[in-house]
């Protein structure tokens, strides 16, 4: 087994149930995304519904997370949005006292665990985190996404390419919630 690369680490982590429809965006963005040549320093992974999975798997130090997901915020199906990560603490004081169900955590889920354990361990969470989101249609049992989403998953790819490449640090980052066509 190799050693991690040197240097800042990004995951991209695809989140989602593929028996619910378009909640499976994240999953086969993921899947895509893993079948093109990516920097060293880039880890793609299919998390599914595993979210404590990835909690724990962010301990072991990552720079930037990449989140893609299914996210409702009300645009048209297909639509991709962007969000920047903020740090809540009111979250993180919930997720300490909450029971998990592991296979229901949201992206703010996550974050909030994730938050939790670095507290108790003195880990560090990514620097920078992002949600690449996609407007569902249907989130109705099945093992296909609709139209629309399925059209969004190209672009999703491009838009964590171009996300991979911009410098973090130099590059404007996107407002919260930006929806991308």
């Amino acid at each position: 087994m190799s050693a991690p690369p040197a240097g800042p680490r990004t995951l991209v982590a695809g989140m989602g149930n593929i028996f619910l429809g378009d909640d499976a965006f994240g999953v086969e963005t993921a899947r895509a995304l893993a079948a093109r040549p990516l920097p060293a320093h880039v880890e793609v992974a299919d998390i599914g519904v595993r979210g404590v999975h990835l909690a724990y798997r962010l301990l072991d130090g990552y720079d930037t997370l990449i989140l893609v997901d299914a996210t409702a915020r009300g645009g048209p199906p297909g639509t991709l949005y962007v969000i920047e990560h903020e740090d809540d603490t009111t979250a993180v004081a919930e997720a300490a006292g909450a029971p998990l169900d592991g296979h229901r955590m949201t992206p703010d889920a996550v974050l909030a665990h994730l938050a939790a354990l670095c507290a108790g361990t003195g880990a560090q969470p990514p620097r920078r985190i992002l949600v690449l989101g996609c407007e569902p249609a249907c989130l109705a049992e099945g093992m296909e996404l609709s139209e629309p989403v399925s059209g969004a998953v190209p672009r999703a790819v491009q838009l964590v390419e171009e996300l991979l490449t911009a410098a973090p640090d130099t590059q404007p980052r996107p407002p919260a919630g930006h929806a991308v066509k």
